[in-house]
């Protein structure tokens, strides 16, 4: 199943920022997780920032004028049979959210700082479907960064590791 996600890095005077969202409780995909706007990809969708740009808008209400899509990062393969393009944009500030009170519980920023800091990195392991099943994990206060999202944000680091040498 194709789906799109937005990387959006806020780009804040005293340091760039990471918005995300945490999902509500009682959704069938994905419940209460840490995660980035984003979802299935639709027919009418021209692309892959197309889907993403859309599902911001829905999910947390944040208005593509904000927006500057700066790339992508390599296609992230969910063990639930999702293929999601992670599409990476610089968001400028200010801007107002209207969240999606169905979907979306709360948004957050996180420093990117924070996330790109290898100590701050974690890998754990859970039984699944029969299998054991390692993951990546970035606690940040009061919220649990795993699965595909941290998978999406270890992707942003090894680029930029990889570029700096």
């Amino acid at each position: 199943m194709p789906a799109a996600v937005l990387f959006p890095i806020v780009q804040r005077d005293d340091e760039p920022t990471v918005l995300l969202t945490q999902r509500t409780t009682h959704l069938k995909d994905h419940p209460g997780q840490v995660s980035f706007p984003g979802g299935r990809c639709e027919a009418a969708d021209p692309s892959p920032a197309a889907t993403a740009l859309r599902e911001t808008v829905e999910e947390i209400g944040l208005s593509p004028e904000h927006v500057e899509i700066i790339g992508y990062l390599p296609e992230y393969r969910t063990s639930t049979g999702f293929r999601v393009t992670p599409v990476v944009a610089l968001v400028k500030p200010p801007f107002a959210l209207q969240l999606d009170e169905f979907e979306v519980a709360e948004a957050f920023e996180v420093p990117l700082a924070f996330l790109m800091d290898p100590a701050n990195h974690q890998r754990h392991s859970l039984h699944y479907l029969g299998k054991l099943r390692h993951y990546h994990a970035m606690p940040y206060g009061d919220y649990f960064i795993w699965g595909a999202t941290a998978g999406i944000i270890m992707s942003l680091y090894r680029a930029l590791e990889m570029a700096a040498r």
